[in-house]
């Protein structure tokens, strides 16, 4: 069975290291090397690191016998590609989904970065962004003074930072995903007033954060995810071992 995995993302690599101990030949591709790096070596597992076209993506799949898109649950425009790209080689493709979390009452809730970013013009205080370094220039115009981004440790996070205005002794450039603990201490450290996340699930410590929130009696403000339907861990997993099993 060859199976392409489209990563980046903690379920990602779990399925694809097990679908390689099943004896699978499993490419896959992520974004960054950074993306490359945290999948690691696996024997059956070949890694492919970069930013695919559409016809790339084509290429990329063409051939496999399933193609499972576990991007992340914010990566609408890929996971739109992936699906394309599938249809058009005719390559069966399974979503990969990790579940949604129950939102915490009172949380100020936002279809984008942006209409999160001009709720907050009107507030005061300093805000935690734990949304990525991708999404700093939507909150610039806050003033880099209140922004306190949480970012990997990686050079393309700084600059991104520095193109938003924040100085440097505001970035807080670690791999999470953190504690209830560490996170509470960061709000108490920063003085936090706001903490700006998405829905990352388990996985990404949404819950941790929203906790931490709670504890400390800050504002916690989410950007909601896009619209989107998949399967969970569990049930992919079963559906690549009955393909594998059908020869």
């Amino acid at each position: 069975m060859r199976l392409i995995v489209f990563g980046g993302t903690t379920e990602g690599r779990l399925l694809s290291c097990e679908m390689a101990r099943l004896g699978a030949a499993v490419t896959v591709c992520v974004a960054t090397e950074y993306g490359k790096e945290e999948q690691g070596e696996q024997p059956g597992v070949e890694v492919r690191a970069g930013r695919l076209d559409g016809e790339q993506m084509r290429a990329a799949v063409a051939g496999a016998d399933l193609c499972v898109d576990a991007t992340h649950p914010y990566a609408a425009e890929a996971s739109r590609n992936i699906r394309s790209a599938c249809e058009q080689a005719g390559v069966r493709r399974l979503r990969l989904l990790r579940e949604q979390s129950q939102l915490p009452a009172g949380a100020a809730v936002f279809p984008t970065a942006g209409d999160a970013a001009a709720w907050l013009k009107d507030t005061k205080g300093n805000i935690l962004l734990a949304t990525g370094a991708k999404e700093l220039g939507v909150f610039a115009d806050l003033g880099g003074e209140r922004l306190y981004p949480r970012v990997l440790p990686l050079a393309s996070s700084l600059d991104a930072c520095a193109a938003a205005g924040v100085p440097r002794s505001n970035i807080v450039a670690l791999q999470g995903p953190f504690s209830q603990e560490l996170n509470e201490a960061l709000i108490r450290q920063f003085r936090i007033r706001f903490l700006v996340t998405k829905d990352g699930g388990q996985a990404g410590g949404f819950q941790e954060k929203a906790d931490a929130a709670a504890a400390t009696g800050i504002q916690l403000v989410l950007i909601r995810r896009p619209e989107d339907s998949g399967m969970n861990y569990d049930t992919v997993l079963r559906q690549c071992r009955e393909m594998m099993a059908c020869g």
